[in-house]
């Protein structure tokens, strides 16, 4: 084995991967119109040495649009705009699935195109505020529980933006049933409280999403289907709840026998918070066969651990990869990383803060 087995190829599924270093799933509020640009192509393109890219959350529904300026891939103009990004990052050797996040109760109606509407499991309000491109920062609008009709459509988006996905040139989707959006919604007893068939116990709660898992793989394929989890996290108001670990046991297990490319799991807390790496260790790593990544504040070091443990096969990193285009050739070469991270430019709409980070060589030019 190599000294550094992060940067060693791997097979995911039908996917042949470069490395293990996969860039991780993060907004970046550019897609202007909500349609993928040029800009957000190059930004893509820069980092195809990682093995896998995950791209930002993109809506499969008008109603999903909850942020400003996030992409969406249900309109025929977006799969357009998609086609631009695929076909860069393709064209520089890498590797890209887009991340399909409805954002839930996590909205303003500011952010929705005309005629969308905030939905949610059920009518929970959210506290806090969310930025508008108008108004500023906004009280989130009160979520509108899905009725039965509204449920089996959304159901229907995620497949339709699937298809949707590969006819733009994506190598897959990960579905974003982490972080508090519509997905994870439905996982928790705080968020979803219908009484219907998805409400209740575990295996109901757990209902729409493995049927959304399982509709978009008999649509598109298993192997190129995956999804993402965060036990035990707290974004956006999801509370943490008795059960949780019976939850995820249970989800590891159903995911299983659908056979799909990878569960992504996400730990929120920055240097690994306990419970998530024992659920991991002691259940998900035992009961889901396929491909296993994490996330979570990792460096090259904990990514080598992990893996030569086998805790994982992939890891995924999130700010590195935004300061350090280069971020692989950093890591094959022993190279410092630039951690000059410009917060002020994480959302804004341009290219300051997003396509011109240098990679190491320019660095020691502009120094």
């Amino acid at each position: 084995m190599s000294s550094k087995p992060a940067l060693t190829a791997y097979q995911l599924g039908s996917t042949e991967l470069q490395n293990r270093i996969v860039m991780a799933p993060m907004t970046r509020s550019r897609a202007l119109n909500n349609i993928p640009n040029e800009l957000i192509a190059e930004y893509y393109a820069q980092r195809a040495s990682a093995g896998l890219i995950i791209t930002e959350g993109t809506s499969p529904s008008p109603n999903g649009l909850g942020y400003a300026r996030i992409p969406g891939i249900f309109s025929a103009d977006q799969v357009k705009g998609w086609k631009k990004v695929t076909s860069a990052v393709h064209k520089n050797g890498g590797k890209i699935f887009v991340q399909l996040m409805h954002t839930g109760r996590v909205s303003h109606a500011l952010n929705l195109p005309e005629g969308a509407t905030v939905l949610a499991p059920s009518a929970v309000p959210l506290p806090g505020e969310i930025w508008t491109d108008r108004d500023g920062m906004v009280p989130y609008t009160p979520a509108k529980a899905l009725t039965g009709e509204q449920l089996l459509e959304a159901k229907r988006e995620f497949v339709h933006a699937a298809k949707n996905a590969i006819e733009a040139g994506f190598d897959g989707v990960e579905l974003h049933a982490a972080n508090g959006y519509l997905l994870e919604q439905f996982l928790s007893p705080h968020t979803n409280q219908r009484t219907d068939n998805y409400g209740g116990g575990v295996e109901n709660r757990a209902r729409f999403v493995l049927e959304v898992v399982k509709e978009v793989a008999d649509a598109i394929g298993s192997d190129k289907t995956a999804i993402r989890l965060s036990p035990f996290g707290t974004n956006n108001y999801i509370q943490n709840y008795p059960g949780v670990d019976v939850m995820y046991s249970y989800l590891a297990e159903e995911l299983d026998k659908l056979q799909i490319a990878y569960l992504h799991i996400n730990d929120q807390s920055t240097g690994n918070k306990p419970e998530v790496i024992n659920l991991v260790k002691e259940v998900i790593r035992k009961k889901f066969a396929n491909t296993l990544m994490i996330s979570g504040g990792h460096t090259l070091f904990s990514a080598e651990e992990a893996i030569q443990s086998g805790i994982a096969d992939l890891v995924s990193f999130g700010r590195p990869f935004i300061t350090n285009p280069d971020l692989v050739n950093r890591f094959h070469k022993n190279l410092p990383l630039n951690i000059k991270l410009d917060s002020r430019t994480l959302y804004s709409n341009d290219a300051k803060g997003y396509t011109d980070y240098p990679v190491f060589e320019e660095e020691l030019l502009s120094a």
